[in-house]
């Protein structure tokens, strides 16, 4: 097997795990501020208590430290705005949103990345808008507001993605990840006595959220985030987010099964993200299809006396 396909597996493996995401975001009771500060602190430790983490932190060059910190605080926005986008509508609506970010991909990565701009890449990422538009049109009015915060979560997963990217290759991935996520951490401290809240800014879990989270914090975020920026090292941030793409059919699928989801949303709602599956996936598809009839044309011209 050679290192990208590693690189594939293991990040459709972190995706699959992602998928849960949504599901576990819904169940646990924490407003969507309290969760993130949570989700990102004790993963933070959790890795800080690892041999070699926080010498690797305090090894970095200065400029390398400052950007990781900066990328924490837009993967702190980026859940913030996912797991508010879960609250304000459901889950199935808020996964379904991360597709968006499939274009936003095609067009930012190149800018932050310097690498040239692909047409294949642009037009996979456009074909998407339908069906997401789709989605949005299927909506009830209560939904539209979880919908656009939904569409911010995913032009953050796009900022994160193609800043890590460009900079993965600085630090060790356990290293790189606990500085992020600990940064986060520390401005969703100083953020959350300004944002709206119901009872303690800085809640403590009760016995049932506690599970949920500590399966949320190690299988949930810990082991794919690291996971996923081993896999990144050997993968363009655009392939990365086409394989993130199944995540809402994970994500739906579950939210269907667990939280009764599918009695919520409409006919046109599930059209819409037919679109915006056969648009991310049906490419790539009839691309390998193609490879693969090359190959075998060429072993049997080879073959021929």
């Amino acid at each position: 097997m050679s290192v990208t396909q590693k690189a594939h597996w293991q990040l459709h493996f972190c995706v699959l795990l992602w998928g849960f995401t949504p599901l576990l975001g819904a169940l646990i009771s924490l407003p969507a501020p309290q969760l993130v500060w949570w989700r990102m602190g004790l993963v933070a430790l959790l890795l800080l208590a690892l041999p070699g983490v926080a010498r690797g932190i305090l090894a970095l060059p200065r400029r390398l430290f400052f950007i990781y910190c900066g990328i924490g605080v837009i993967v702190a926005l980026h859940w913030l705005a996912f797991y508010g986008a879960i609250k304000l509508a459901n889950a199935s609506i808020a996964a379904t949103c991360l597709g968006a970010a499939t274009a936003f991909t095609a067009v930012i990565e190149p800018l932050v990345t310097g690498r040239k701009f692909v047409a294949r890449d642009l037009w996979l990422g456009f074909a998407v808008i339908p069906g997401v538009a789709l989605v949005a049109g299927g909506l009830s009015s209560g939904q539209i507001t979880g919908f656009i915060v939904g569409v911010l979560a995913a032009l953050g997963a796009t900022l994160f993605t193609s800043f890590n990217k460009r900079f993965i290759d600085g630090a060790d991935p356990k290293v790189v990840t606990a500085l992020e996520l600990g940064a986060g951490a520390v401005f969703m401290t100083m953020a959350l006595p300004f944002l709206p809240h119901e009872g303690a800014i800085y809640p403590l879990p009760d016995a049932q959220d506690g599970w949920l989270l500590a399966i949320f914090v190690v299988f949930c975020t810990a082991l794919p985030f690291t996971l996923s920026l081993v896999a990144l090292k050997h993968l363009s941030a655009f392939v990365a987010q086409m394989a993130v793409n199944l995540e809402p059919v994970y994500a739906v699928a579950l939210a269907a099964v667990f939280l009764g989801e599918r009695d919520e949303l409409t006919t046109q709602f599930y059209f819409g993200v037919a679109i915006l599956f056969a648009a991310v996936f049906l490419p790539p598809l009839v691309a390998r299809l193609k490879l693969s009839r090359r190959k075998a044309d060429a072993a049997t011209v080879e073959t021929m006396p």
